[in-house]
């Protein structure tokens, strides 16, 4: 009994600080890119890194059963990912560190310490991302695409790049003229890109993290499962990417402790297939009335 007890209290420390360990080394593996001057390789290394973590934690500590079953939408969650976000993710930090995209590196906010200009990076971009996200679950027509994303009926790492290429666009719009315009540098901004990139992957991971007080300042997946459910009174929330600070000022955090979200999903059709789901959002309401029963899982 004794060692059932120190198993248990071994399995939730780990639980505790793989969320931190996670993004911690993975930003380690992208700072050493850095003083190699290798930025855009590392990069690559670590999202490789954190996909190898995350597929342990899957398997170690599930946090739902049923997720793990095949909901046949692998392969249309790896081309979306291919298409839009993957490619969306890595053109900006390759553009950037090869001076394809440029800042204002004589502006004075460049002179900062590298740390404060991520922090103000995050915060800035943060609020395109919020009002991006929010008005794609507020306004009907937005919905058409960012329902690709909600469509899923388990949640993993594998569909965490599910968006229609429309969605993306959506969302880079929104987000890149703060991060450019707000005057930090071009290494700031590589980073901005990554750890958006890192916590991507994080929030939508089936393992049974514990992040504690980490939930009321980073986009956790203990909340972004609430933002995936089904009820829209209760999904409708959680909008942040990376951090919860827009989520807390305008009034649309939402986390319940010691509860678990129940089913997620959409209400609406989606069809199964890749090519049909880039479709849909064109054609929405006749597909919607087509009578057609075909969803993502």
């Amino acid at each position: 009994m004794r060692n059932v007890s120190l198993e248990q209290a071994k399995l939730k420390l780990i639980q505790g600080v793989m969320w931190p360990f996670c993004l911690l080394s993975s930003m380690s593996i992208l700072a050493l890119g850095f003083s190699k001057d290798a930025e855009t390789l590392y990069f690559n290394m670590s999202y490789l890194w954190i996909i190898a973590c995350l597929l342990l934690c899957e398997r170690w500590f599930t946090y739902r059963d049923d997720w793990t079953r095949t909901d046949g939408q692998t392969g249309a969650n790896i081309y979306h990912t291919l298409l839009n976000k993957g490619l969306v993710q890595v053109a900006i930090v390759t553009g950037i560190s090869t001076g394809m995209i440029t800042t204002q590196e004589e502006a004075f906010l460049s002179n900062w310490p590298l740390a404060l200009q991520v922090l103000l990076g995050l915060i800035t971009s943060e609020l395109g991302l919020y009002w991006a996200h929010r008005c794609s679950h507020e306004y009907p027509y937005l919905w058409r695409f960012h329902s690709v994303h909600h469509s899923v009926k388990r949640l993993w790492l594998v569909n965490t790049g599910r968006f229609h290429f429309i969605d993306s666009i959506i969302s880079v719009l929104a987000s890149l003229p703060f991060l450019l315009l707000c005057g930090i540098s071009t290494d700031a901004i590589v980073w901005v890109s990554a750890i958006t990139a890192y916590i991507g992957i994080l929030t939508h991971c089936n393992a049974d993290m514990h992040c504690g007080v980490l939930n009321k300042v980073f986009n956790t997946p203990q909340l972004h499962r609430w933002h995936h459910s089904i009820n829209s009174r209760i999904g409708n929330s959680n909008y942040g990417e990376n951090l919860m600070l827009w989520d807390k000022i305008f009034g649309t955090y939402y986390y319940k402790e010691d509860s678990a979200v129940d089913v997620i999903g959409i209400e609406e059709k989606m069809p199964t297939t890749f090519a049909k789901q880039l479709l849909v959002p064109f054609i929405w309401n006749r597909y919607q009335d087509s009578g057609e029963d075909a969803d993502a899982g």
